[in-house]
Order: structure tokens, then sequence, then C-alpha cells
């Protein structure tokens, strides 16, 4: 048995939002971390199969889904109940973000969640234009909100795995990038100083580049949309426009890159679904891998975060993408469903810790374009090591639900920093809090682009003078 560090009090209600399978995963997080009252603690989900986890440790459990018509009425009695600063923990899908986060600041509750999500229809309205229906508009939202409400309690937005957890990798990346080059400066102490380190050190882009190997026991049946995380998450980002944060690197963009008219430019989208889009990527156990351009936050906020401007004007930014292999339960599932044009199987499955026979999820950040060319470093979790840390997730979960864990003690310790991302808290505390749930955590430099072995059995257009341009990592 591990004597697991308490890092704090949450002192009022508890009232976490959705009990998939994050849900699941980081309910013995919080048992483990947190002093709290047990009578406060309220699980909300639509769906009660695993309700006997929630039941049997004395929580409440609400059957009912939080919509835009009842979520005031049903959450407010649970926030304002007694004394002391509740905790939102929102791990659900199709509740809206920003919604929660408002009601969060009218009621003075921390809140955490792992996405921007909107409420039901958003992600399949055909109304709305693709820019609309991205994950750029999403995050506007949220930070348009920042704007309005101004100073409040903590709201910590999108703080998982990914979106979350690599930033913090990013910037541990950058130090360590710096430390092996030479490069002679203090450590980055504001949001310009990260950008011009970046700059400083020739980073021209970042892959949130993942290989998930894990294995079931049984063979995906035909049908059957199986994965080791939310099918339904999944599936939303998936048929959003694939999008990317743009690199001032870049020299063109791509045939169907458009802008959005609205924003910081930071980012871009492609006039097709981010799980019909395959890149070019590397990570340590796979090497180089074919992955999917799948929208996400962080590809935007990442971006954003390291823009350096200079007399009023973009200077330097990097190109940041998603470069996501699922494992091969998911990617068959996929195929299945795009065959079927893009019709969801009748049925889904989430792989949970007892049916995977096998495999990591190798989870990390790839610095390209600097002196040592390009550098990974992440998480490589094996299903194994799970099993032995925490109950009730596989390798996947436990990157995310740690990383909730990671924000959760950042905003009990920072309760006045209003709406926040990832982005901007304590990367060093965050993996400090985080690190014992992430296995092997490492740093590999390869020699590796996505020029590196291209047979020229067919005609490419290519960049050959730089072979970090978007036109040569995208699949086409």
């Amino acid at each position: 048995m591990q004597n697991w560090p308490v890092h704090g009090t949450i002192t009022g209600p508890i009232v976490m939002i959705g009990f998939g399978s994050i849900g699941r995963g980081t309910l013995p997080l919080i048992e483990r971390h947190f002093h709290y009252d047990r009578s406060r603690f309220t699980v909300i989900d639509p769906v009660d199969t695993d309700r006997h986890l929630v039941d049997e440790r004395g929580y409440r459990f609400i059957k009912q889904p939080v919509t835009h018509d009842n979520f005031a009425d049903l959450l407010k009695p649970l926030l304002t109940e007694g004394p002391g600063q509740p905790f939102i923990v929102n791990l659900s899908v199709e509740v809206s973000s920003a919604a929660i986060i408002r009601l969060a600041h009218e009621v003075g509750a921390l809140y955490i969640d792992t996405v921007c999500e909107p409420w039901p229809g958003f992600y399949f309205d055909s109304q709305l234009t693709l820019s609309q229906r991205s994950n750029y508009a999403l995050r506007a939202e949220v930070l348009d909100q920042r704007k309005a409400l101004g100073p409040g309690p903590t709201a910590i937005s999108c703080c998982g795995a990914n979106p979350g957890m690599v930033s913090w990798f990013v910037k541990q990346a950058l130090l360590d990038v710096a430390r092996d080059v030479g490069h002679k400066s203090s450590e980055p102490q504001s949001r310009e100083d990260w950008a011009r380190l970046a700059r400083d050190l020739g980073i021209k882009g970042i892959h949130i580049a993942e290989r998930d190997t894990q294995r079931a026991k049984a063979p995906k049946p035909l049908n059957c949309f199986v994965n080791t995380w939310s099918v339904e998450g999944f599936i939303s980002e998936g048929l959003q426009p694939a999008e990317l944060g743009w690199g001032t690197h870049e020299k063109q963009l791509p045939p169907e890159g458009k802008r959005h008219g609205f924003g910081p430019d930071c980012a871009i989208y492609l006039l097709r679904p981010g799980a019909g889009t395959r890149v070019r990527s590397w990570t340590p156990t796979a090497r180089a891998q074919h992955g999917f351009l799948v929208t996400h936050n962080e590809s935007i906020s990442i971006a954003d975060y390291f823009t350096l401007r200079e007399n009023g004007a973009v200077a330097y930014r990097p190109t940041v993408h998603y470069a996501y292999r699922p494992a091969d339960d998911a990617v068959l599932s996929l195929d299945e469903m795009a065959g079927a044009q893009w019709k969801l199987q009748p049925t889904s499955h989430i792989l949970d810790e007892r049916e995977i026979v096998d495999g990591i999820d190798e989870l990390g950040v790839l610095l390209y374009g600097h002196a040592k060319n390009a550098y990974w470093y992440g998480s490589q979790l094996s299903i194994e090591e799970t099993r032995r840390l925490a109950p009730y997730q596989n390798a996947t979960g436990l990157q995310v639900s740690s990383a909730v864990l990671a924000g959760m003690v950042w905003a009990l310790e920072n309760p006045r920093a209003g709406i926040v991302e990832a982005d901007e808290l304590d990367f060093r505390h965050c993996l400090n809090v985080q690190m014992p749930y992430l296995g092997p955590v490492i740093g590999v430099y390869t020699d590796w682009t996505p020029l590196t072995d291209r047979g020229g059995l067919f005609p490419e257009d290519l960049d050959l003078e730089d072979p970090w341009q978007f036109k040569n990592v995208i699949v086409r």
C-alpha cells in the first residue's frame, strides 16, 4: 500500500457532472488526495450503469441529464447547500462548458473540465458553418466569457491529458532542448518569455503525438465502435473539421485550409473531418506513423500561448496539431464508420481495464525544427502499471484523470484566478502532482522528418528545402 499525499481540503460540496470512463477514474483520485465532507459529494449522470461505485461509498447519485433547461435548477441547490466553497468537476459530454462556468461564477464555485463542450446538436448541426462548428469557436466562447465575467472563482478550461497535461509537457520539453543545445537564458517567467524561448530555439512546430497500443482480449465485433475512452467524445471531435494552430514558418495555406474571421487568428481549419485526415508523425515506440489530425483545444491554445507579437504584429508562432494513432480497435471502428459515410455504428463499447490484454498509451509532444531536429517528451503508461496505480480505468483514462487531479490541486491553491486555460497553470507543480500516475516519462531525440524514406514511387508535391512544412506532413 502506498501512502498517497493529501493535497488539500475541499470545504464545500463537490458536484461531479458525468460518470463515464473518466468520471469513474477520477473518483478514487479525489478520495485519495483531498479532504472533504463525504455527505456533500454528488454525482450526476443520465446513465446509472456504474452507480454502485457511488452508492457503496455513501455519495449521492442523481440519474438525470444536465440540460439547457434544467442545469440551473438542478445544480444551484447542490452547490449552495451549506458552508464552504463548492467544486464542480465537469466530466460530461454535451453539457455546455460556458453555461456551467457562468453558473460556477455566480455561486462562487471552483470549476474544472477536460474539454470545451457545447449543448447537444452543435457537433452535427448542418446549419452552422465549419468555422462555427469548430473547437476554435468553442474556445472563443469561453475566452469571451473570461472578459465578460472578469475576476472571480477559478475555472480551469480543458484540463485533461490533451488538452491539459500536454501543455505542461511542452514547457518541460522546451527547457530540455534549451539545455541540450546550450542555450543560455533564465527560465521564462511570462507568456512572452516562453514564446521568445521557442522562437530562439527554432521551434517550427509541435505535434501532440500519441500512439495507443492497448489490445483487447476479444476482437472488435462488426457494427460496433470500440474505443479506449469516450466513443461519443471521439466521434464528436472526429467529425468536426480538422484544425491546427498555424505557424509563421509555413509558406502557404493547404488547398483546403481556411482562416476564421474572428478571434486571435492563431489557427486554421480544413474542409474535411479530422477523422478522415491523416498526418505523418513520430513516437518512440512506433517510430514513424500516420496519425489522425483530430481537432483538439490544445492545438489552438498552445499555438496562441506561444505567439510572439512585436510592434503589434505576429513575429512568431509554431504550427501545432494532434497526430493521434488510437488503439487498433478504434482505427478499425473509424474505417468502418467512414465506409458508411460517417454514420455511427448501432452499438459502441469502451474497453475497461479488465478487457485489455496489454499495451501502452504513449502520449507526448514532438517539438521539431530546432538544432537537434525533433524531440519527443511524454508518458509511456502501460495497462499493467495502470492496474497497480488506480482502479476503474485503463492507461488512456489515467492520463486524463490524473491531470484533472493536478488541475483541482492548482485551483484549490489559487481560488481567485478567474477563467484560465491549462497553458497558464504552474506546469512544474501540476506535473509533480501528476507524475506518480504517468508511468515512464521520457525525452527522446530523433532524426526523423516527414521526408524520411519517402520512396519516390509516386509523384508528390514536396518542399525539399524545409522538411517541416505542413504540406510534407499531411497525408494526401
